[in-house]
């Protein structure tokens, strides 16, 4: 492995934010990210962000994750998505017991997985471990994988199912041609098949003890790291690249008022009063949420350097203000597309494309406003 600083790991995988803009209309004609570009990500450490320092990985912070997923946002918003799940679901792996990630991490010192969480699937219990059978959507990352996170309900012989998390090797995985959608095309999230596959018993965890950040693997490896709440983790890691998108959008929206002129006239759009105010707000509020962001992300590693575990308001509150910021990221998105005239919706001009993935990107469950709203005002009306 090579021997390098946060910092350096971070600016060296930003670097390659040109190379996804370079390719971004090639990966939605191919509905999946480009080989060469998931490459050379892989080839710049991106994966071994987060994977423990003991098999080999670095080990390094939220923060500095979370400024290389907003650089890589602003490249290609679909292949930014897919990096920075494939990273943090390395981190996922990280909260397993210690026979899972000596199982794994000691042969390959990193995972690219996609993370189907919805309990689709169905276990049966044998000797040893599950059978597992189940169709999930949206496996993100599945196009470049070599192993899945697949979710189930882990029948308990006493009590209560609870949602498991389910490791498959990819060879025992069926990819279904599903993704065509008008967003995030260059994903590649398309179905998964299990059909009968045999995970032994210590690839599998039990969701609830990874909620608060008091997982087998943060026992274990004894880092604030693994210990932060999951939830509002896995929110964030998903939001960066939204929010190098809606950067990015307001910087080709100013290029583009300098040089635009408004249809049937001879005026500059950067000389009209209207347009200078329009470009002075985004620029404020995409500031802002960038702030927040990184606010969001201190806030989510001081649970993690907490020996108490995360209270359950918190990752509700947490979970909500992180779908408020990345709503607030599109609705940038939406007034600086609005703005820019009618040409800004060739095909050929990055602002549409950037506009049709944030729409599809915010239809995710972690930024569902609703569900996140009830859950956290519920909570606050609450006696307990």
């Amino acid at each position: 492995m090579e021997n390098i600083s946060e910092q350096a790991l971070v600016e060296k995988i930003s670097a390659l934010a040109p190379l996804l803009q370079e390719h971004a209309a090639m990966a939605e004609q191919q509905r999946k990210p480009v080989d060469e570009v998931m490459l050379a990500i892989e080839a710049a450490g991106a994966y071994r962000y987060f994977v423990p320092k003991r098999y080999g990985g670095y080990e390094f912070s939220l923060l500095g994750f979370m400024h290389l997923g907003m650089a890589l946002g602003a490249g290609c918003l679909s292949t930014a998505w897919v990096t920075t799940f494939c990273m943090e679901h390395n981190w996922l792996l990280s909260l397993f017991d210690e026979p899972a990630q000596e199982d794994i991490f000691s042969k390959h010192p990193y995972i690219i997985a996609p993370g189907s969480l919805a309990p689709n699937g169905h276990a049966a219990k044998v000797a040893g471990g599950y059978r597992l059978t189940g169709r999930w959507q949206w496996a993100t990352g599945i196009m470049h994988a070599n192993w899945v996170m697949a979710g189930a309900a882990i029948p308990y012989e006493n009590g209560k199912p609870q949602l498991g998390m389910f490791l498959v090797p990819r060879s025992e995985v069926e990819v279904v041609d599903t993704w065509f959608v008008d967003g995030m095309v260059g994903t590649g999230s398309n179905d998964i098949s299990i059909k009968d596959v045999f995970v032994p018993a210590h690839r599998v965890v039990d969701l609830s003890l990874l909620l608060h950040g008091r997982s087998p693997g943060a026992i274990f490896h004894q880092s604030s790291l693994y210990r932060a709440p999951m939830i509002p983790f896995l929110g964030l890691t998903a939001a960066a690249p939204a929010v190098g998108a809606a950067t990015k959008a307001v910087d080709l929206f100013q290029e583009r008022m300098q040089g635009r002129t408004i249809y049937g006239t001879r005026s500059k759009q950067a000389d009209k009063p209207i347009s200078q105010a329009r470009l002075a707000s985004a620029r404020i509020r995409i500031t802002n949420v960038r702030q927040q962001i990184f606010n969001l992300a201190e806030e989510v590693m001081r649970f993690g350097n907490n020996e108490a575990p995360c209270p359950n308001i918190d990752i509700a509150r947490l979970r909500l203000h992180i779908a408020h910021t990345v709503h607030e990221a599109r609705n940038i998105i939406i007034d600086v597309v609005s703005a820019s005239g009618a040409s800004a919706h060739f095909l050929d001009n990055p602002l549409q494309r950037i506009q049709r993935d944030i729409n599809t990107l915010v239809g995710h469950t972690v930024f569902d406003l609703d569900i996140a709203s009830e859950t956290y005002g519920a909570m606050l009306l609450s006696d307990t």
